[in-house]
């Protein structure tokens, strides 16, 4: 494997620096291409013993996104509606009948089968970090994000979820950001504000 070296400052730019999260979008559509191309990113980043417990449902017709924006808070449901695209991040409570495939080193399956706290633990944590790797992902091939929680979980895994060991995490929208839609920056501190070196 070669060295690695530091991504340059526009690359920074894209993923971090300059990137938003958005309330609404350019009339532009999202490919299905572009939809692979970001699986293809999110399922390398690191999850507990390669558990991937995320289950996405990427809503693009009209019918599906009004589905769900009933489920949502005032305000989100035109987000939902509006959106090219947007995706429900759940959450396999039985990712573990996956392991052997997934993490065949070793009978990781036997730590979660019968344990459904430690299961559940898991795929929240783990779904929580592939939702961020979502939105990274989906930064680097050149779309915009706007993640969400103002919505009813329950009646969501009803609506897509249902019959599954599926659960919702988060919602988030998917397209091409309109710069109208969003405020100022808000404030991000300084190292020593929130870190401590031991």
């Amino acid at each position: 494997m070669s060295a690695k070296l530091p991504l340059d400052q526009n690359a920074l730019n894209q993923l971090f620096c300059e990137a938003r999260s958005y309330n609404g979008y350019q009339d532009k559509e999202v490919s299905a291409l572009q939809m692979d191309a970001i699986w293809e990113l999110m399922k390398y980043a690191p999850t507990s013993a390669n558990c991937l417990p995320a289950r996405l449902i990427w809503c693009q017709s009209e019918e599906s996104k009004k589905k769900l924006a009933a489920l949502s808070m005032p305000g989100n449901d035109q987000k939902i509606i509006e959106a090219p695209v947007t995706v429900i991040i759940g959450m396999d409570l039985e990712f573990y009948n996956e392991l052997p495939e997934l993490f065949p080193h070793t009978d990781a399956k036997s730590w979660f089968d019968s344990d459904p706290k430690n299961a559940q633990v898991t795929a929240f944590r783990n779904s929580s970090l592939q939702g961020a790797y979502f939105i990274m992902a989906a930064r680097a091939v050149g779309l915009d994000t706007g993640p969400l929680s103002g919505f009813d979980n329950a009646a969501v895994d009803d609506a897509f979820f249902t019959g599954t060991s599926i659960k919702s995490n988060f919602i988030s929208t998917l397209g091409y950001g309109d710069e109208v839609s969003i405020f100022e920056r808000s404030p991000r501190p300084k190292f020593n504000k929130f870190n401590t070196i031991l």
